[in-house]
């Protein structure tokens, strides 16, 4: 299969633009890290005018999918989980073309995976969590259990993916049997909403106040990187300010249900502010000291 494709990428990697080429194959019948795809080509760039370009191709009854990615967006990617299937592109797939040691380069900073970057990928799925997990019980407190049930089995893949993360890992594809590895407190958790024998809304409800202790207990450590932020300057944010913050836009769509969690949990305070109607409060937020 490499042969045939190999007029397709030696093409692309005579170009001084790109630095690396990486082969992925499919090896199951069902395979969702190549889309299904018998074979996946990921071309890294340094520049282009669109940064994610993908070409299909067919082959002897085969199929290709090329994806022409610039270096800038397959980082943004792995910083945000933006398109979770390029970790597991740049982990199994075949390296072919490496200009100046580019990919080795790259998949050494996964493997180090910095602080700064794994409390920007804590706080978008705490996030993530959070609001998940805020869905379940309200949608439980309203006898929705069928559907109760449908988010806590996501918030609890959330939090498998917080607790990969939590251990300095890049959380792949097949997320439980990472965890199984190495956090069997959050695995058994799935374990025992999957294989438990009673009935749905009893099963829900020990969920969620199990999820509720393991959410908590993680909760000032996972949102780490909104609380430095809040904590970088000695007067109170209001919200706006927050949602605004460039450092803050991965995970904006969740803010307000982080804070909200993040004040119940007595770990952010609110500070009220005169406006000029009578009664009436800015509402600004503080964490507390470390």
């Amino acid at each position: 299969m490499e042969d045939l494709l190999r007029p397709i990428y030696q093409e692309r990697a005579s170009d001084k633009n790109t630095l690396g080429v990486l082969l992925i194959e499919k090896m199951k019948p069902n395979s969702p890290i190549t889309d299904n795809f018998d074979v996946i080509l990921l071309i890294i760039v340094k520049d282009a005018i669109q940064p994610w370009h993908v070409k299909h191709y067919e082959f002897d009854d085969k199929t290709a999918a090329m994806h022409i990615v610039t270096k800038e967006l397959l980082m943004k990617w792995i910083d945000t989980s933006g398109y979770r299937k390029a970790i597991a592109w740049l982990i199994y797939g075949k390296v072919i073309f490496d200009r100046n040691e580019f990919i080795a380069d790259f998949k050494e900073q996964l493997r180090e995976f910095p602080h700064e970057k794994r409390n920007l990928r804590k706080a978008i799925e705490f996030g993530k969590l959070v609001r998940s997990y805020t869905d379940a019980k309200d949608l439980y407190e309203s006898a929705q259990y069928k559907d109760a049930y449908s988010r806590i089995v996501h918030s609890l893949h959330y939090l498998a993916r917080l607790a990969v993360i939590e251990k300095g890992y890049h959380p792949e594809v097949t997320v439980w049997s990472q965890v199984k590895q190495i956090d069997l407190e959050v695995y058994k958790l799935y374990d025992e909403l999957i294989g438990s024998n009673e009935e749905l809304k009893k099963r829900v409800q020990l969920m969620i106040l199990a999820t509720d202790f393991v959410i908590s207990s993680r909760a000032e450590v996972s949102a780490k990187h909104l609380l430095d932020i809040i904590r970088s300057k000695d007067d109170a944010w209001t919200y706006g300010e927050l949602k605004s913050h460039p450092l803050v836009s991965p995970y904006a769509l969740d803010l307000t249900a982080m804070i909200a969690y993040l004040i119940e949990k007595e770990i952010i305070q609110t500070e009220l502010t005169e406006t000029k109607g009578v009664g009436v409060y800015h509402r600004k937020y503080t964490a507390k000291s470390i």
